[in-house]
């Protein structure tokens, strides 16, 4: 294993050759990675790769890229390592009833690290448990009668060894594909950990871990997976697996270059975070919905156009509050004119006198502006506010201003 190097970077950020510790060869091996199709998390540039709106850990061989989010010129990346993560847990992506204190240690690391810490801490949990056994069919040499014998095997392999069956049965064991994932997901571990801490603590589980037969893990192989009562227990730890081996993508020309991309679009993780804290802690509303779609055109023979506002919030019939997310930085201006046109139809649309345009800030604001009328040029009464959250992990502490707001 060679030196383990890590480099920190902003979302939208440019990264090339000028930074020693981003090498020719991991250049490279991001160009591969990009391919013709592309990847969304960057793009090339001259002798250099610039990141998107997407943040968290691309690992390429033993160099860690560490993209953190940023919404303003403000805060260190250790401040802003910390409220991606914080964003994270609000939203349920590291769903831990009270983390331990090597848990809030690795909080100084990165995301890769906490995913990793979390993945072991539930195998170990599992294994304490006891790993549950399932029936499957098998084949082969037992010395016992059982199941149905395959005449022509048996002949084959047992003309000596009177003594011995070959036969198809069934096996009560802890060989089945729950455990294979879980494995698979350790190995992969055991070779990109880069955490001091976890790399005795995987060894072991790995050396306690029962055999299990290769199969190979795809996407469709996950969806089959249906849990029951008995194996509800494994459900934090398969979503963590799911996570890291289909973002997993091993170097098979020399085996020292495996790319592991742990990437959140944060426009969508904006999003996520204002409707979880919402949802949690808005009072005496009806209802409230993500991603709300209505139909708004039609083609007289064809297809019909539909509108999908980030957030609505239903106080009630007729009464609504329609928001969209916005995960850039104002910096003292203006939305765009696009964002307030969006926001003038969804107030038309909806009827409601409630719209909002939400960003990040550096404090927990809100103003309000008014759309000129379109017949008198003069300001009519459909406003629509401007909101300025600061990300964090206590959410109610914002939540009580902004039940002002909407008036619940």
């Amino acid at each position: 294993m060679g030196i383990r190097h890590k480099i920190a970077v902003f979302e939208h950020e440019t990264l090339t050759l000028k930074n020693k510790e981003f090498t020719r060869r991991h250049l490279e091996v991001l160009q591969t990675f990009h391919g013709e199709k592309g990847v969304p998390y960057f793009s090339l540039v001259h002798k250099g790769i610039k990141f998107n709106q997407f943040v968290g850990v691309l690992q390429i061989g033993e160099l860690t890229l560490e993209v953190l989010p940023k919404a303003d010129k403000t805060g260190t990346q250790d401040e802003w390592r910390s409220r991606l993560i914080e964003m994270l847990h609000a939203v349920g992506e590291f769903n831990v009833d009270a983390p331990s204190e090597s848990l809030l240690t690795l909080k100084n690391n990165s995301v890769l690290d906490l995913y990793f810490a979390l993945f072991v801490k539930e195998v170990e949990y599992l294994l304490h448990q006891g790993l549950v056994k399932k029936y499957r069919r098998t084949e082969g040499n037992v010395k016992s009668l059982k199941g149905s014998l395959n005449f022509t095997k048996h002949l084959d392999h047992n003309l000596i060894h009177k003594e011995r069956f070959y036969t198809a049965h069934t096996v009560y064991d802890q060989q089945h594909v729950l455990h294979a994932i879980l494995l698979q997901a350790l190995m992969v571990l055991k070779q990109l950990n880069t955490n001091a801490s976890l790399t005795s603590r995987i060894s072991t589980l790995l050396l306690n871990f029962p055999e299990q037969e290769y199969i190979k893990i795809t996407e469709s192989t996950l969806k089959r997976i249906a849990l029951d009562r008995k194996t509800e227990g494994y459900k934090k730890a398969l979503q963590i697996a799911e996570l890291i081996l289909l973002n997993y993508h091993p170097d098979l020309t020399n085996g020292r270059d495996n790319v592991l991309a742990l990437m959140f679009d944060m426009n969508k993780l904006w999003e996520k975070y204002v409707y979880v804290g919402l949802k949690k802690n808005l009072k005496g509303i009806r209802s409230i919905s993500m991603q709300h779609s209505k139909k708004f055109w039609q083609q007289e023979k064809g297809n019909a156009s539909t509108m999908r506002p980030d957030i609505v919030i239903n106080k009630g019939e007729p009464d609504c509050i329609v928001l969209d997310t916005k995960w850039k930085n104002l910096n003292g201006s203006v939305p765009s004119s696009e964002d307030l046109r969006q926001m003038y139809v969804y107030a038309k649309f909806y009827q409601t006198q409630k719209v909002a345009l939400v960003y990040p800030g550096i404090e927990n604001a809100e103003f309000t502006g008014n759309y000129y009328h379109e017949h008198t040029k003069e300001l009519g009464d459909q406003s629509c506010s401007i909101i300025t959250l600061r990300p964090e992990k206590k959410l109610k502490s914002w939540m009580q201003d902004l039940s002002l707001f909407f008036n619940v």
